[in-house]
């Protein structure tokens, strides 16, 4: 259900409590390098690149889902801990110019609270973690449904003010 850091952030908090916020400063840290460097390689030359990966089936819809929803498909993502498809969308907003503070900042604010949640669990639940997350697998979808569907009606709403401000 839980990605190899995930995993580890988890198991470090579990094993040693006051280690539980160094695996998520580490994890984040991280994360920002592997995000950015791949969001830059996207930035230079990734259209291309990202062309040739999503320009049918699966890869398609998904760049397709950026073009709709922009970086919360980035944000999503990077914020719960059950697998979807992040790499994509990082090139996505590489490729297609994001600002790369814009794409830093949401990508961190989805992070952040990740492995913080993450590290939490693993060092007051210990090894009743894996349990608990198994058995709110259906919860975690729901709230991520949930927080995708608020904060896309959100930011059309701002959206929408701005443009009726400007006009």
């Amino acid at each position: 259900m839980i990605g190899g850091v995930d995993a580890l952030v988890v198991l470090l908090s579990v094993v040693n409590r006051s280690q539980a916020y160094g695996a998520v400063a580490a994890a984040v840290a991280g994360s920002i390098v592997g995000g950015m460097f791949l969001f830059l390689i996207a930035r230079k030359g990734g259209e291309e690149y990202l062309h040739r990966y999503t320009s049918e089936g699966r890869g398609a819809r998904l760049r397709a889902w950026f073009m709709e929803y922009g970086l919360l498909t980035v944000f999503i993502p990077a914020l719960v801990p059950i697998p979807l498809p992040l790499k994509v969308f990082i090139l996505s907003a590489g490729a297609l110019e994001v600002p790369p503070l814009r794409f830093l900042l949401v990508f961190v604010a989805g992070r952040i609270p990740r492995y913080v949640l993450l590290a939490w669990l693993g060092a007051h639940l210990g090894a009743g973690t894996w349990p608990y997350l198994r058995s709110h697998v259906w919860q975690i979808v729901l709230f991520s449904a949930g927080l995708f569907l608020v904060l896309y009606l959100a930011i059309r709403f701002w959206h929408q003010a701005h443009e009726r401000r400007r006009a």
